[in-house]
């Protein structure tokens, strides 16, 4: 009689979750402690071979399912609480700007149904919460006036709806007038809704401070607020403290979120990164160690950020950092990814090369600067915005 197969450890683990009890919403984990979002889709995608650069539009969740299928299991394993569906700049709109066939031809319903069954499926599988993204619209920028950009918004979101997301998530929005009609049309599905925009400290592209933004966004009924993309952790940070003071004064209380980029980028002014001559195929020699990832965390979480996750660039490695460095915050939880590896480096103290590894255990050792590697590389980038940066 053959002997019945062995079960993995992953697969038992995600047997056990799936008998638990239903699953916690968004509020309720935030109320017990930090949630880690997932990290980036686009630039991770892009570097191996399944978006198109310049379009950034996510037909790949069509034509490669199992690529993005595979890049939400990471995230999961890495430790997210969050399975985001890849529906980022698919409004119909923006699938048809300037002659972008390949994503023209699936159209708004095929592309944003597949990329919510491909998040669900995984959310399934680890227990994650679901959710679904809106950004930004062409026909924002052309002026064509609230009713046509709220129009464009709710094809999408009925397609959420129907995969009954855990919340409606708004990102990327460099306008706050754009990020509040995104926010009206998620409030009116009775979920949770994430709201975050691209801004610095320096506020957004209509001359609204940061602050203005997030108690625009919070009396606008969104449930958490703050910060993705464009502008590295630290400078990310400096946005999120305006954010949070102008809050407190208001007697407002949102949670605050942090999705910055996983590169570093501290030259980047009101532009943001894709303005540096680098971007996007030259930006991995400003990509983040996962302790850096680490010392991201620490700080946002210090400050008072309580959803964590990534933008452009964020690997599952970052996201495996976030959630190690706020295990004993999450009630001592990891990914399947961290379990039994330890943290800092504590493998190497059992593993080959004993004699030159073991110093290198330990927080102190691995958060010390990076070396580039790359003799006489520039600090900074050469050109911004097109024009020459003195050096």
């Amino acid at each position: 009689m053959p002997k019945p197969k062995r079960k993995s450890k992953a697969s038992a683990n995600r047997e056990a979750k799936q008998s638990k009890p239903a699953k916690k919403g968004l509020l309720e984990r935030l109320a017990e402690g930090p949630v880690i979002g997932d990290g980036s889709f686009l630039l991770v995608l892009e570097r191996r071979g399944y978006v198109k650069a310049g379009y950034w539009t996510p037909e790949a969740v069509v034509e490669h399912p199992e690529a993005v299928a595979q890049l939400h299991r990471e995230y999961a394993r890495a430790g997210a609480d969050v399975s985001q569906s890849f529906t980022f700049y698919a409004s119909e709109d923006k699938l048809k700007f300037r002659g972008n066939e390949a994503a023209k031809k699936y159209g708004v319903n095929k592309i944003n149904e597949a990329a919510c069954s491909i998040a669900k499926g995984v959310a399934d599988e680890y227990g994650t919460l679901l959710t679904a993204s809106l950004s930004p619209t062409p026909s924002y920028l052309e002026g064509k006036g609230k009713d046509v950009v709220q129009a464009e918004f709710k094809v999408q979101t009925e397609i959420f709806k129907k995969y009954d997301v855990d919340f409606f998530l708004v990102e990327f929005f460099p306008h706050l007038e754009e990020t509040l009609w995104a926010i009206e049309v998620c409030k009116e599905y009775g979920k949770p809704v994430v709201a975050s925009m691209r801004i610095g400290p320096d506020g957004d592209r209509g001359g609204n401070s940061p602050g203005k933004c997030a108690v625009e966004m919070a009396k606008a009924g969104a449930d958490v607020v703050g910060q993705n993309c464009h502008f590295d952790y630290t400078t990310s940070l400096q946005t999120i403290e305006l954010m949070k003071a102008e809050l407190e004064k208001e007697g407002l209380s949102p949670y605050l979120m942090m999705q910055p980029p996983g590169y570093h980028v501290p030259e980047a002014n009101k532009g943001g990164m894709s303005a540096l001559s680098e971007y996007p195929f030259a930006f991995e020699p400003r990509l983040l160690t996962r302790w850096e990832a680490q010392d991201f965390a620490r700080k946002a979480f210090d400050v008072g950020v309580r959803y964590l996750g990534g933008c452009c660039g964020m690997e599952p490695y970052h996201i495996r950092g976030i959630a190690e460095e706020l295990s004993t915050e999450r009630g001592g939880r990891l990914g399947e990814a961290s379990e039994n590896h330890g943290m800092w480096g504590a493998s190497l103290s059992t593993g080959s090369f004993l004699s030159t590894m073991t110093h290198r255990v330990g927080k102190d050792y691995w958060m010390k600067p990076p070396a580039t590697g790359r003799p006489f590389s520039a600090s900074y980038s050469a050109f911004f915005e097109g024009k020459p940066k003195a050096p």
